[in-house]
């Protein structure tokens, strides 16, 4: 798996290909989109919604944007935040990482994980922390099982979604 930091090209555009690819990605996985309400019908993303969706983050000198490629394919995206928007929290932090639903259950997303907090840790940071919303026991049990634990229980900064804080110390 090859891990590429994304960036936006000319005034924030994608490069259209790429787009096509993470739309496709998004869209394989309308289960979570319909539990995160991220977009109005989750079994019909489009471009220019997955765009509007990543410019934010692209935007954010804090953000990265990485994306996950096998055998030349998009397998997987992530984000991750140096500093959380809460100055009271120290921990850097994963925001999103998913992988295209056909390509689960085959290691991208312990690999991803894994080299996101390798990442980290080579930066010196001592933990890593997620939110996994209420109701998306899937990914509770995948980031307990890489061990991660829930140190509390809160609504998230941008819709107000209730979710489970999860936290792995990384030393």
């Amino acid at each position: 798996m090859i891990l590429e930091t994304l960036t936006s090209a000319e005034e924030g555009a994608l490069p259209g290909e790429l787009l096509t690819e993470l739309t496709a990605l998004y869209a394989s996985n309308h289960v979570f989109h319909a539990l995160s309400g991220d977009f109005p019908d989750p079994h019909d993303i489009r471009p220019e919604q997955v765009a509007a969706e990543l410019a934010d983050d692209l935007a954010d000198p804090r953000a990265r944007v990485l994306v996950a490629r096998s055998e030349g394919r998009v397998v997987g995206i992530g984000i991750t935040l140096d500093q959380h928007p809460d100055p009271a929290d120290p921990d850097p932090w994963i925001g999103l990482l998913m992988v295209d639903a056909g390509q689960q259950r085959k290691g991208y997303g312990r690999e991803f994980a894994a080299r996101i907090e390798e990442h980290f840790r080579q930066e010196g940071r001592d933990a890593v922390r997620l939110a996994v919303l209420d109701g998306n026991d899937t990914a509770l049990a995948f980031w307990s099982g890489l061990g991660y634990e829930v140190i509390d229980h809160r609504r998230d900064i941008d819709a107000g979604r209730p979710c489970a804080v999860l936290r792995k110390p990384l030393v």
